[in-house]
């Protein structure tokens, strides 16, 4: 199925229904803990009830089914779904920290064709189609102008440095220490969607997303691209939706970005490997 000729009525619906939702987010702010997925990760009763109603509300409305964080859905590697998480940055929502928010993206082809960064406790709404520009409340943005990173503000994903998998906190631990020689602005959210979507509108210079799953990155991957942003992985791979890490900034800033990764990737690993993907 392909969509373009309809990205803007799409995400007109897409807006509406995210709208509709948002009362009920803004209610159940500070909902505990429900459903346990990890060390560090759990889901609350609204997660689920969220991602009843607006998966619902969006199969009725636009005949697209839905791959959401807590019920999954179709693949997304062809085809065309939406992809989406009802609360991003669980643990602030749940401890009643204002900064979490709804994300949603119209994924067609693996492409992210539509993002959409919902935060009902600050009363702020990011929107764009693919091509631009994006909308903040239903404004539009200039796009992203080059910066440099000592000038930046920086989003950092989360970490516990005693973790291990596929980018060990130590290397975090360390790539946080590295970057804070640049730039002494880092920011530490515990939101991807947040950071993404700051770094689509200029706030952020950039974002370093060290998850991997969809519904987290697809909508801000969107935002940024809108914005005339540059997205690839850690490695400085092209960004796709099997990516296992997000490297999102304005033009300028992600190149700095990448050449500081990869020193310290080859500091980690005496130069024999490739950077994180």
């Amino acid at each position: 199925m392909t969509v373009t000729a309809d990205l803007a009525e799409l995400l007109a619906v897409a807006s509406s229904v995210l709208d509709s939702a948002a009362p009920r987010f803004v209610e159940g702010v500070g909902a505990p803990s429900a459903v346990l997925k990890g060390r560090g990760d759990f889901a609350t009763e609204l997660d689920l009830e969220l991602e009843r109603t607006l998966s619902a509300r969006l199969r009725e409305r636009t005949g697209i089914p839905v791959h959401g964080e807590e019920f999954g859905g179709p693949e997304l590697t062809s085809g065309t779904a939406w992809v989406l998480d009802p609360i991003d940055g669980t643990f602030n929502y749940s401890a009643g920290h204002p900064l979490s928010g709804m994300l949603l993206a119209l994924v067609d082809g693996g492409e992210p064709v539509l993002g959409l960064t919902w935060l009902p406790l600050l009363g702020r709404r990011y929107a764009a189609a693919a091509g631009g520009p994006v909308l903040l409340d239903g404004e539009p943005l200039p796009p992203l102008a080059s910066h440099r990173l000592s000038d930046a503000m920086i989003g950092f994903g989360t970490f516990n440095i005693d973790s291990h998998g596929r980018i060990p906190g130590r290397f975090r631990f360390d790539l946080l220490g590295a970057l804070s020689r640049l730039s002494g602005r880092m920011r530490m959210h515990g939101s991807t969607g947040i950071d993404l979507a700051l770094t689509a509108s200029g706030v952020l210079g950039g974002a370093v997303v060290f998850g991997h799953h969809p519904w987290d990155n697809a909508a801000g991957v969107a935002l940024v691209r809108a914005a005339g942003g540059v997205v690839t992985d850690l490695g400085g791979e092209p960004w796709t939706i099997t990516s296992g890490s997000v490297l999102a900034a304005a033009p300028g800033v992600h190149e700095q970005l990448l050449e500081l990764i990869d020193s310290a990737v080859d500091r980690a690993t005496g130069g024999t490997t490739g950077g994180p993907s």
